[in-house]
């Protein structure tokens, strides 16, 4: 009888959880979606959000590219110039970061910006730039803005060895010109590297920047791929070993709606809510 009992209890129980519906955990977005939206702006977008860095308003250099008018969770900039720091174009009420220090930003928690100089004459001419360090989708990220002036000892520490390194080659008045660039990927020892802030069909006549190619000369063919889209997937797995030279990855900008490799073709308020920590 007890045998009886405990086999209808159990049957009773079985018939109850299939009665149950299982809600199945989210699935969340594996890696890393980067999305170049021309000059030094770009979208990381994974499991902890959207990020999007050096938003520009369309002039001179980036006179041919449209505005980057997408949604993003946080704004990093390198600084408030219009062709690095332009929130107007921005939609939504975003977080923005704009000046050095430590900071968590809802599961944006090891955010770090690195000061930096944005010109060759001590800052005296265009100020402060502002180099970010965050990690996303497990891989450690640094996006350098627009630097000129050669890596100090101290940011060399700050900004560690990235698994990804976004670095300005474009030259001119307010960037790394192509040595400083590799000099710079030396010093930091990225597993792949992205340039960003050069010359391409967007510009108008009198853009001081140089192309991309200069760059490029810099590494052995095979470790260069040049996309032909302005969207990438990264994971950790798939990167370079840490013990190989760097890779470089070049984004292709779709312009009139058609992708082309190197760019050939032609206010929110900052946010007091971070913590910094």
């Amino acid at each position: 009888m007890r045998r009886r009992q405990l086999l209808q209890t159990g049957l009773a129980s079985c018939a109850l959880a299939a009665a149950v519906p299982v809600i199945a955990a989210p699935v969340r977005p594996k890696g890393l979606q980067v999305t170049w939206l021309g000059h030094s702006c770009f979208l990381f977008s994974s499991s902890e959000g959207r990020l999007l860095v050096d938003p520009f308003r369309p002039a001179g250099c980036t006179a041919g590219y449209r505005r980057p008018e997408v949604q993003a969770d946080l704004i990093l900039l390198s600084s408030r110039l219009l062709d690095e720091g332009a929130l107007d174009v921005v939609r939504g009420n975003p977080r923005v970061l704009y000046q050095p220090g430590v900071f968590t930003v809802d599961r944006f928690d090891k955010l770090q910006g690195v000061k930096t100089l944005h010109d060759r004459k001590d800052g005296k001419q265009f100020g402060v730039n502002v180099a970010w360090r965050w990690r996303q989708a497990g891989m450690d990220i640094v996006h350098l803005g627009v630097i000129a002036s050669p890596l100090s000892d101290e940011e060399k520490i700050l900004l560690g060895k990235p698994d990804l390194l976004f670095v300005p080659v474009g030259g001119g008045l307010k960037s790394f010109d192509p040595a400083l660039a590799h000099e710079a990927t030396q010093q930091l020892q990225p597993r792949l590297v992205v340039p960003t802030y050069y010359r391409t069909a967007a510009a108008e006549q009198a853009c001081d920047l140089g192309n991309v190619e200069p760059f490029l000369k810099y590494f052995k063919s095979e470790s260069v791929k040049v996309y032909t889209s302005p969207v990438a997937q990264f994971t950790a797995a798939e990167l370079p070993r840490a013990e190989d030279a760097p890779g470089v990855r070049v984004f292709a900008y779709n312009f009139a709606g058609k992708a082309a490799p190197l760019g050939r073709e032609r206010t929110p308020v900052p946010s007091s809510q971070a913590e910094r920590s």
